[in-house]
């Protein structure tokens, strides 16, 4: 028995039941790969069934604002897959009048639909030939194949890509590529899977080589960013504030935040009292600056480290353009801001 005959046979008796699983429709599936993309599934899945309840085709989605689904997809970080999700659902329903590309190359030419995701849509709505290949499949492949191959070099890709489909079967393409994932997922896990009860145990060449652990290998490590953020948290006489969209591309586009000042380094309650007196240009009067429970939020991202602290800017009268908390709750915002707000406000 080969190496998909076995996959297949442990993802029939071990897979998860999903809801994109059973369908072809190439909207769902597309919709859960973009949402699956950097997000675990049990975060991912109420997402895929909120945007499936809100927008049940692709013409609902492609007819909603920005801002409705940037508010959806509040908290799934990497907002950028989001916007691009909106642009291409314009796109699909108003050019192509609902209907998908059914070819891998075809996908390929839409916005945010990379060669993973292609193969994916191609492969679970239209049966092509094509493999998948995630983080997820370069384990799989490297371990039981013993590819120490660096996963993050240029040539990985088309390397993993010409191996995965060489074992595939290539009859049942969804089916095979449902299963490498699958496997990936639950069995060939990063660090300590179990591999006694492993199917591939007598025939993978990590396990007999004792080099589980150190594939695939990744040499690359990704440069980390410390920033330094301070968010202005306004309020007049009606308990009003202020909050502005994030226009400059980069983290949080589009999205909304509080008048931000920005230091190159932890700042003391006096050093950011003088930066907000100095760029106070709103000519209010300011009764008290103080800081919101005193302590910082350390905010992760990939490539970014992000210290927020956020300051309760007491003044007299009433702001100009000020909002009230219940309509700002209602705009969508990066989630350490959103759960600041829910938890104070």
């Amino acid at each position: 028995m080969g190496f998909s005959n076995y996959l297949i046979q442990w993802y029939l008796q071990n897979k998860r039941e999903l809801p994109w699983r059973n369908s072809q429709n190439p909207y769902e599936i597309w919709l859960s790969e973009i949402i699956l993309q950097q997000t675990r599934v049990a975060q991912g899945l109420p997402y895929f069934e909120s945007f499936l309840a809100h927008f049940p085709t692709v013409f609902d989605l492609a007819k909603a604002s920005e801002e409705q689904v940037l508010k959806l997809w509040q908290g799934l970080g990497y907002y950028s897959r989001a916007r691009n999700l909106h642009q291409t659902a314009k796109i699909i329903a108003f050019e192509k009048k609902g209907q998908f590309p059914k070819t891998y190359n075809e996908l390929l030419g839409l916005k945010g639909i990379g060669t993973y995701t292609a193969a994916a849509i191609a492969s679970f709505a239209y049966d092509e030939a094509v493999p998948v290949v995630d983080g997820n499949v370069y384990r799989v492949l490297s371990r039981y194949f013993n590819v120490d191959t660096d996963i993050s070099s240029s040539k990985a890709k088309n390397e993993f890509t010409a191996l995965a489909n060489e074992v595939m079967d290539s009859k049942q393409p969804a089916l095979f590529n449902q299963a490498i994932m699958e496997f990936g997922a639950l069995q060939c896990v990063p660090k300590n899977p179990d591999c006694s009860v492993c199917v591939f145990n007598a025939g993978c060449a990590a396990l007999q080589m004792k080099k589980v652990q150190s594939l695939p290998v990744k040499l690359k490590k990704t440069k980390i960013t410390n920033r330094f953020f301070n968010y202005l948290v306004f309020q007049d006489t009606n308990n009003y504030s202020l909050v502005n969209q994030r226009t400059s591309k980069g983290i949080w586009h589009n999205l909304y935040e509080f008048p931000l000042i920005e230091t190159e380094k932890i700042s003391s309650e006096k050093e950011v009292v003088q930066l907000v007196r100095k760029q106070n240009n709103l000519n209010y009067k300011i009764n008290a600056i103080v800081a919101f429970d005193n302590f910082d939020v350390i905010h992760k991202l990939s490539h970014q480290h992000i210290t927020i602290r956020f300051w309760r800017i007491e003044i007299e009268g009433e702001l100009k353009n000020g909002l009230s908390f219940d309509t700002i709750k209602k705009l969508p915002f990066p989630i350490v801001i959103y759960n600041f707000i829910e938890k104070n406000f």
